[in-house]
């Protein structure tokens, strides 16, 4: 039997799985609200950390040891996230929460199949309409993002194992002090720190193309939201506007719903209360 209540399915954005929204769904389950969080193919369970990953690390092995995300595309986390998505809408409403290159998959999954989809929420995330997702990397508005922190947590030439792996468990001061500037400046070290320890080392190299773009027929036709995060260096507030604007730009008649929350990029998944109210708020809405 369907229910009136809405289940949040939550999607994770790049090198994370199910294991971060794990505070979050606390939070959404003490005030009522039911939530699954997905992990993508090759993510979760199904990742792939080499023995090389393990410590002492041996780098020369890390970086051309095979993984599971190899040759996995968009298109493979579009079909299993509208396969969640329609055992989901067998009980009611459903309320997709992307959070930043999970945006990516949201907006391919409602491109191909809006009717399985009640409302989205954007936090931080790329919703790609003028431009592939990829090529937002080189606008003006990611200019105050310094991209070198991530070559220096590199671990393998994607072109050599056909993913893109970095080393999060790199005993680096620099690399370390970069990647929780570029990440959650906000928090404390151990916070980062156990933060960190939840990525996995590999991502897939796919994030789409012209025809992931949002479409108005489809993506444009369901309500959504967009949740900022304000102190967030990786996905500046420059670059989360400017996708607004162009959503928005595109259906004018069906604008994001936009809401702001005082954080970085990642503290938002450790104090996940202000953002269960705000998720609660607009599924009520």
């Amino acid at each position: 039997m369907s229910s009136p209540t809405p289940t949040f399915v939550l999607v994770h954005g790049a090198f994370a799985n199910s294991f971060s929204f794990a505070p979050l769904q606390a939070e959404l389950a003490l005030r009522g609200h039911r939530s699954l969080a997905v992990d993508l193919p090759g993510h979760g369970f199904g990742a792939t950390f080499p023995e090389a990953y393990q410590a002492p690390q041996d780098p020369a092995a890390l970086a051309t040891a095979p993984g599971a995300l190899k040759g996995v595309t968009l298109a493979d986390n579009v079909a299993h996230l509208v396969s969640v998505l329609e055992r989901a809408k067998e009980h009611g409403p459903v309320v997709v929460v992307a959070h930043s290159r999970g945006g990516v998959t949201l907006t391919a999954a409602a491109n191909a199949r809006p009717d399985l989809i009640d409302q989205m929420v954007y936090v931080s995330a790329w919703a790609p309409v003028e431009l592939d997702a990829a090529a937002y990397n080189a606008e003006p508005e990611m200019a105050s993002f310094d991209a070198s922190v991530l070559i220096g947590a590199a671990a393998a030439n994607p072109a050599d194992v056909g993913l893109l792996r970095c080393n999060f468990r790199t005993a680096s001061p620099e690399t370390l002090a970069g990647l929780k500037h570029a990440f959650m400046a906000d928090g404390t070290d151990d916070e980062f720190r156990a933060f960190l320890n939840t990525f996995q080392p590999d991502e897939n190299l796919d994030a789409g193309g012209p025809e992931d773009r949002a479409q108005a027929e489809t993506w444009g036709t369901i309500p959504r939201a967009y949740i900022r995060l304000s102190e967030d260096v990786s996905m500046p507030p420059a670059m989360q506007d400017r996708l607004i604007r162009e959503g928005d730009a595109l259906t004018p008649d069906n604008p994001y719903v936009v809401h702001t929350l005082t954080s970085s990029h990642l503290r938002w998944l450790v104090h996940p209360a202000p953002a269960a109210d705000l998720l609660a708020e607009l599924a009520a809405a």
